[in-house]
């Protein structure tokens, strides 16, 4: 099978979020099995010095509409034996940051994510390579089914199946009508079954309309998204697809998030052999600035901090947390300002108890996993989230919120009798999140046989990649039957 994934990110060349990894871990699952993988995404700034990139084709034409045809080079790289093709267009894409430079998103990211998707359409042109399947990665792809539904329908592109996956329903790409002439698409799709929404063009729910198939990365997402509350106001066109739409979990690449061989910690260790977690967790106290005491459980955070992710209700409990509690929080993560001023008081106002790292540190991270006892995730919403199977893998038990990915990961404690995995609560309020953190200093103190075996239940789950790329082998295999059965 030939597959193109068009994404706007891809780990390890270019990231802000779990996107980049799903795209990169599950293109390479399907390479190792024998498919012809092809990532179509922008050379940013940042990739131009990746060892090993060469020049693929220039002068790549791309046919945009108003009578603009731009010309861009396109570069690659493998991942595994999947091929990296990197569209170089300096105008768009030499710049800092993937959406955004701070907190303020780019004005013409309408522009930048349509030429990315032209781009890809025309470079499979231009040089004869016509995907089975094309797996167009949220809103800023969303116009490559239109795309293959109107003025490419007769090319040979025209028979290729799309399968569009929804990683944050909350991010839909919403712009003035005229980026879809600029597009080059027909004005007729400006309409309120394909691509328009309230008078604007939204770009979600161009590819939602559009596309052969429909996934999110969570079974309990795929269903929440169908509601009111969690739909972004696209709820009833998921309702109206459902019969296209399946809820698929991400996994996690086990060769870079595993504690038996990471390289990033202060010691190795697995489920036959506890031993090296004490060592983590006095790296990460002499790291972050903690005081070293075993006894003392550290609460471990790694995120975006943004209203989604629900650390404002952590930060409305920490104090009382250490008062009452005398528990450790070690934080890194970055995004809205008042959160990262909130935070950093908090450090400020108790050394040793709370530690603060605002931006991002890889090997921070990994520290992080390794060192803590519990890791905390609010999340008012989450369609997968990867730091709860990053903290299983690593004997760290998971603190959520009974939300999206978290539900479907995540088996609540059974006190006393040492089954679950972590400790789940259901309202998204600090004294939910505190009387569950209660919950688990409780079980730290009390009964700590139950702690062990919380930890090992978790490290022994297999989140790996092959079951879910079995699931998406399925979903392509549907899209490319029901997608020749329209012509």
């Amino acid at each position: 099978m030939k597959i193109l994934m068009v994404s706007p990110e891809c780990a390890p060349f270019s990231k802000a979020g779990g996107l980049a990894d799903m795209v990169s871990s599950l293109s390479k699952e399907f390479a190792a099995d024998g498919c012809d993988v092809r990532i179509f995404t922008p050379l940013y700034s940042s990739v131009r010095g990746v060892t090993g990139l060469k020049k693929e084709m220039d002068n790549l034409s791309v046919h945009m509409g108003l009578g603009i045809e731009e010309f861009s080079s396109v570069w690659s790289a493998r991942l595994g034996s999947a091929k990296v093709l990197f569209v170089e267009f300096n105008r768009y894409y030499d710049r800092p940051g993937i959406y955004n430079y701070g907190s303020v998103s780019y004005g013409d990211n309408g522009g930048r994510f349509s030429f990315l998707s032209r781009a890809a359409l025309e470079y499979c042109l231009s040089v004869g390579w016509i995907p089975d399947v094309i797996h167009c990665h949220d809103w800023t792809v969303g116009l490559i089914p239109v795309y293959l539904n109107t003025t490419l329908r007769l090319s040979p592109l025209g028979r290729s199946a799309t399968v569009f996956t929804i990683h944050n329903l909350q991010h839909q790409g919403i712009f003035d009508r005229g980026v879809l002439e600029y597009a080059g698409l027909p004005m007729s799709e400006f309409r309120a079954d394909s691509c328009e929404a309230f008078g604007c063009l939204n770009m979600m729910k161009a590819g939602l309309y559009n596309c052969t198939k429909i996934t999110t990365v969570s079974p309990t997402y795929s269903g929440e998204i169908k509601t009111p509350e969690f739909g972004c106001g696209l709820d009833g066109l998921l309702r109206f697809r459902a019969g296209d739409l399946i809820g698929i979990l991400n996994g996690i690449d086990a060769s870079e998030w595993n504690p038996s061989t990471d390289t990033l910690i202060a010691k190795n260790y697995g489920v036959a052999n506890m031993g090296g977690k004490g060592a983590c967790k006095k790296a990460l106290q002499e790291r972050m600035g903690l005081s070293r005491d075993a006894s003392k459980p550290v609460f471990g955070v790694v995120s975006r901090l943004y209203d989604q992710k629900g650390l404002d209700l952590l930060a409305r409990i920490a104090q009382p947390l250490v008062n009452n509690m005398d528990v450790q929080i070690a934080l890194l993560g970055s995004g809205e300002k008042w959160l990262e001023d909130s935070f950093n008081a908090l450090a400020a106002a108790n050394p040793g108890r709370i530690s603060v790292y605002i931006g991002y540190d890889n090997a921070l991270a990994h520290m992080i996993e390794a060192g803590s006892d519990f890791f905390v995730m609010p999340s008012r919403f989450e369609p997968c989230g990867l730091n709860q199977m990053y903290s299983m893998a690593y004997g760290t038990l998971p603190i959520v919120r009974a939300t999206g990915g978290l539900s479907d990961t995540v088996s609540q404690y059974e006190e006393g009798t040492g089954k679950g995995d972590g400790f789940v609560f259901s309202d998204a309020t600090a004294d939910a999140l505190y009387n569950t953190i209660g919950w688990a200093c409780s079980t730290w103190y009390d009964r700590p046989f139950d702690i062990d075996s919380l930890r090992r239940n978790g490290m022994v789950k297999d989140f790996s990649w092959g079951r879910s790329a079995e699931k998406y082998a399925k979903v392509y295999k549907w899209a490319v039957e029901a997608r020749s059965a329209a012509f």
